[in-house]
């Protein structure tokens, strides 16, 4: 068998459709991994601070440069982050790294509106300079985000948030890599989600050469 190639292997077939919602999840979730964790933190128009985690998060476009959130609903209505973000327009996402690993965690339970995660998970607070939303104070990468389009998932409530990021905070600490705009991930360290209530820290980095065209 030559390098690359790949045998069939005895496999079970599952039909989704016949699934419960609950085994959907845990399939797809651990399945679909690492995924990358947007830590997103808004403000409620009565001021109050809210901070959540959400990994179902992707780039989109880097022209225009577009990023997406999914979030679900809790208990058949829209969490504080959507409200929010729907009231307000504008959010930040926060990359997560293994120094929030913890506090990102904590910030994941359900508090009712009036609670500010940031205090409840010990992070510290700092205002976005572009957009009108807080972020988290010593986080190493944080995307300033207005709302740009919202597409609807299901009757259920889930709802995919596409945003344009217009400006991007990185630490002094965070440097590129010489003569380029891509971060060191090996600084970044960051954290991704696994399924049920796993993560992952980052391991060996790879770097392979694309093909030469031909």
């Amino acid at each position: 068998m030559s390098k690359g190639e790949s045998r069939d292997v005895e496999s079970r077939l599952i039909h989704t459709e016949g699934l419960r919602n609950r085994d959907r999840y845990q399939l797809l979730t651990s399945l679909v991994v690492p995924r990358p964790i947007a830590w997103v933190s808004s403000r409620s128009p009565d001021g109050v601070p809210n901070l959540a985690p959400f990994s179902y998060f992707a780039a989109l476009s880097a022209t225009p440069l577009l990023i997406g959130v999914s979030i679900g609903s809790r208990r058949g209505a829209a969490k504080d982050t959507l409200r929010n973000i729907r009231e307000i327009g504008t959010f930040c996402v926060n990359i997560v790294t293994e120094h929030h690993l913890e506090a990102m965690n904590i910030s994941s339970g359900d508090h009712p509106p009036e609670v500010d995660e940031f205090q409840v998970a010990g992070a510290g607070m700092a205002e976005a300079e572009v957009v009108s939303a807080p972020y988290v104070a010593g986080c190493p990468a944080v995307f300033e985000c207005s709302v740009r389009e919202e597409v609807a998932l299901s009757e259920a409530g889930n709802v995919f948030v596409i945003a344009q990021v217009v400006a991007i905070r990185l630490s002094n600490d965070l440097p590129l890599l010489a003569g380029s705009f891509f971060v060191d991930p090996e600084v970044l360290r960051p954290v991704s989600r696994l399924g049920g209530e796993s993560y992952a820290k980052l391991g060996t980095v790879q770097s392979i050469a694309r093909p030469a065209p031909r």
